[in-house]
């Protein structure tokens, strides 16, 4: 993840010294590329909102700012130097630098915050906006291919009696705990979502029933060890949903995997 952002921060650089070069080239004629400055301000934005998440915000978008307008401020006084004035250049790298910052916060913010209306605070998993979407794609996808599709539905046995007895920060623990199994035992192609409280969903493409059954287990087996390694009186109970296209609506399928998942729960009682 660091090396990526890495290149993706020397590629944002690159494209300001582009940028630049091609400023200077065109200086004195009637075009004007000064506009291109705030591309590279925006993706470094994006960047920026990517590694922040919802800690504090990174200074890359900053950075970055301050660097093109360096570089815009020099293509320009290039042109005439050493006729250009000293006070005019400094003016100039300020006001473009503090113009750069606040496009870069602004775009930040509304990078983040088009990403968690879409997420769970919490565990960061897809909230039930994103799923609802994710799900009606994926019917549409299966609908086309003939190909199943596997939905699982979670619940947290005796989650209430935890947050009761150890406080809400094991709580926190142990949904973060599921969030982690769910994921580590999905593909990159799956959809994991919380849909509140301690209720989760997972979505398979192209998975029927059998290897929902597998799927299934495997998630089962790993929450047990990881929850009596943790001394977790807390297990999971898990109800599946088969399905192709468009035969359930996400009502309907969420309703199904619900009732087998509390026929899971009457069995263990």
């Amino acid at each position: 993840m660091q090396r990526d952002m890495f290149w993706r921060f020397l590629l944002v650089v690159a494209e300001i010294a582009l940028i630049t070069y091609l400023d200077y080239q065109f200086a004195g004629s009637y075009y004007s590329l000064d506009v291109f400055y705030c591309l590279p301000v925006i993706q470094a934005a994006r960047i920026g909102a990517i590694r922040a998440m919802r800690r504090s915000d990174t200074q890359t978008s900053t950075l970055v700012g301050v660097i093109s307008a360096v570089a815009w401020s020099v293509a320009e006084a290039a042109v005439v130097w050493p006729a250009y004035p000293l006070g005019a250049f400094a003016m100039n790298i300020f006001t473009r630098s503090v113009t750069f910052t606040v496009l870069g916060r602004v775009v930040t913010r509304l990078w983040k915050e088009r990403e968690y209306s879409r997420k769970d605070t919490l565990t960061n998993l897809a909230n039930r906006l994103e799923f609802t979407e994710r799900f009606e794609t994926e019917q549409l996808r299966s609908e086309r291919s003939g190909s199943p599709y596997s939905l699982l539905f979670i619940d947290i046995d005796q989650f209430k009696m935890l947050n009761d007895s150890l406080g809400h920060h094991v709580g926190d623990e142990a949904l973060k705990a599921v969030s982690l199994i769910l994921k580590s035992n999905s593909r990159n192609v799956d959809t994991v979502a919380r849909l509140g409280g301690d209720e989760f969903v997972l979505l398979f493409p192209e998975t029927d029933e059998y290897i929902c059954g597998i799927l299934l287990n495997r998630i089962k087996a790993v929450s047990e060890k990881k929850f009596q390694a943790e001394g977790w009186s807390i297990s999971l109970s898990i109800g599946h949903v088969t399905a192709t296209g468009r035969e359930k609506s996400v009502e309907e399928a969420l309703h199904q995997a619900d009732e087998n998942m509390y026929s899971m729960k009457r069995d263990k009682q």
